[in-house]
């Protein structure tokens, strides 16, 4: 039965010659022309002109509160006879652009003065009213996800920011059937046109495989023999686990995987070029199958030294454990490996908080614990954390200064103490058991030996 949608509360392929989804949608072109009619329907039951795209008008969000927004583009719904459009809300991450009716914007067009755009980035007040202040106000934006604006970026991260807002700039897919979950998508993902255009698309959670058709997913189901991913299970721990896939070897699958997750993920670029990757796959197992909860990849020769290429966990299972899981795992993979690692940058602004909320957490694990002296790279030998990243989440705690040309930590029981009881130290959920894993690491032909001349 499929039944519970999932919003984002902040805020292989099938051949079918069937009929037109229930919901037919035109795209119009950006002048925003009504698609000639092609029967005697009554003007009357076609909405007025459209409204201008690239301008700004107040937008009523789900929450009923009232917007400054940019209009992006418009579609036409032949089932209701009226425009859709699609809109950017200033000062917001673009996971929250959405397709909204006319009801739900004024008719008068709303062009913010400088000052109002300042109030409506900057002006943050906590619920009794008062300002607050500008740590307060980084708090907010992270937890937000405020996007920085151009002016704040260096050039080069601007002029791939424009290039790939442009690329990806309007999301068609507003939502997707996954199992039995209904789940809201956040950002476009470059389906095939035929199935990216549509508004809701279906995807068979074992194989992946996308549909347009309810129906067709429906069949597809009944017939599936899928029920788990493909490739090796290499842990066990519970209703949980984890399966390696190789991308050279599972193409189809890994690249329909890369397309999911692209709907979630703002920066994912990853989508054809599945080969040179592993994939390790998240399942929680219950009679029914093993029920797709998260990934990430990993390149098999990572030059920059990344232990992670893309890591996500699916809307539904997020806040629960899992993403910190799947971390945790990456770096159980590295420290069997003898190896140090990071993730890939950009990391989502989700990302970002739980590879700092989990490295805060190993790291005061050790030091609470720990007499005697110890430097930033035996930190980074027992964890396989990169000194880099030891750094920045040291430095984010007051726990390392810069003296005479090199970080030194510098912390007191006390410190300690205050950071394993505040914010930081949040002790994750769910645990990698080692003693259930069953991986070694790829044997690696050493380097070839120049011939002597």
């Amino acid at each position: 039965m499929m039944q519970r949608r999932v919003s984002n509360a902040n805020e292989s392929k099938t051949a079918e010659a069937a009929p037109p989804a229930q919901r037919h949608l035109a795209v119009q072109s950006p002048q925003g022309k009504a698609p000639e009619s092609t029967d005697n329907t009554d003007s009357d039951s076609v909405e007025e002109m459209p409204l201008d795209i690239g301008n700004n008008y107040l937008v009523r969000r789900a929450d009923n509160k009232w917007h400054p927004a940019e209009i992006i583009q418009l579609r036409f719904n032949e089932t209701e006879s009226c425009y859709e459009y699609y809109v950017h809300y200033e000062g917001l991450n673009r996971r929250l652009d959405e397709w909204v009716p006319k009801d739900r914007i004024m008719n008068s067009k709303f062009q913010m003065t400088d000052k109002e755009q300042v109030n409506v980035s900057d002006s943050i007040e906590d619920q009794t009213g008062r300002k607050v202040t500008r740590n307060q106000k980084r708090r907010h934006d992270e937890i937000n996800h405020v996007q920085k604006t151009y002016e704040e970026m260096d050039p080069t991260t601007a002029a791939l920011e424009k290039e790939h807002e442009a690329i990806t700039k309007v999301k068609y897919i507003d939502r997707i059937q996954f199992g039995k979950y209904e789940i809201d998508t956040w950002y476009f993902s470059p389906y095939p046109e035929e199935y990216g255009k549509q508004s809701k698309l279906y995807i068979c959670e074992f194989c992946l495989k996308y549909m347009k058709l309810e129906k067709t997913y429906r069949y597809h189901m009944s017939e599936c023999t899928s029920r788990q991913p493909p490739g090796k299970e290499i842990y066990r721990k519970g209703p949980l686990s984890v399966f390696e896939v190789d991308g050279k070897d599972l193409k189809i699958y890994c690249q329909n995987l890369c397309l999911l997750a692209k709907l979630f993920l703002d920066h994912k670029t990853l989508y054809f070029d599945v080969e040179p990757f592993l994939f390790y796959i998240l399942c929680d197992v219950d009679k029914h199958g093993a029920h797709l909860v998260g990934y990430f990849s990993k390149e098999k020769e990572s030059p920059d030294g990344n232990n992670v290429a893309c890591i996500l966990t699916l809307p539904p299972f997020q806040r629960k454990g899992f993403g910190k899981l799947l971390i945790a795992f990456s770096y159980e993979l590295s420290k069997r490996e003898k190896l140090v690692g990071s993730p890939e940058k950009p990391l989502s602004d989700l990302g970002k908080l739980s590879y700092r909320s989990y490295w805060s957490w190993v790291l005061l694990e050790i030091l609470r614990d720990f007499r005697g002296t110890l430097s930033i790279k035996d930190l980074s030998e027992m964890t396989s954390i990169t000194q880099t990243d030891i750094i920045s989440t040291l430095q984010a705690m007051n726990m390392v200064k810069y003296w005479k040309g090199q970080h030194v930590i510098c912390v007191t029981p006390k410190l300690v103490d205050e950071h394993v009881r505040s914010n930081h130290y949040k002790r994750p959920r769910l645990m990698v058991d080692t003693s259930c894993l069953s991986w070694t690491p790829p044997y690696k032909a050493p380097p070839a030996k120049m011939a002597k001349k």
